[in-house]
């Protein structure tokens, strides 16, 4: 189990230094400009910042999440493609839970901390 562990850890950081790295720069900029335009549309509407409701308002929870992957999933699901393509060209080989950890630390990550962030800024102006 822990050369499996060793493994992930040694292709995720192989992928800030191997060709595409472009991507790891220009998925995250996606996200997070869906989730401005999205934290700005909460604080109009006055919802609660969207990560923190996720969390304590288990009643509106699939409709935020529906929301949530209308606004990101398309980048979530290219930032899976773009992983998958750099496994094939560089290890030969595709595993797909790391094509999984990749694109959500590229696109879901930033997209979850900056649409909270942004309703609050927002708010308080």
């Amino acid at each position: 189990m822990d050369d499996i562990w060793m493994r992930i850890v040694e292709n995720l950081s192989a992928r800030v230094t191997g060709p595409m790295k472009f991507r790891l720069l220009l998925q995250p900029v996606m996200a997070s400009i869906f989730a401005v335009m999205s934290g700005l549309k909460d604080a109009r509407a006055g919802n609660p910042p969207y990560f923190w409701a996720l969390l304590t308002e288990p009643a509106h929870r699939a409709d935020m999440l529906k929301d949530g992957w209308k606004s990101v999933g398309k980048v979530y699901v290219l930032a899976i493609v773009l992983d998958v393509v750099y496994q094939i060209i560089v290890q030969r080989f595709v595993y797909p839970g790391e094509a999984l950890i990749v694109a959500f630390i590229l696109a879901i990550a930033p997209y979850l901390i900056l649409r909270g962030l942004v309703t609050r800024i927002a708010r308080k102006r």
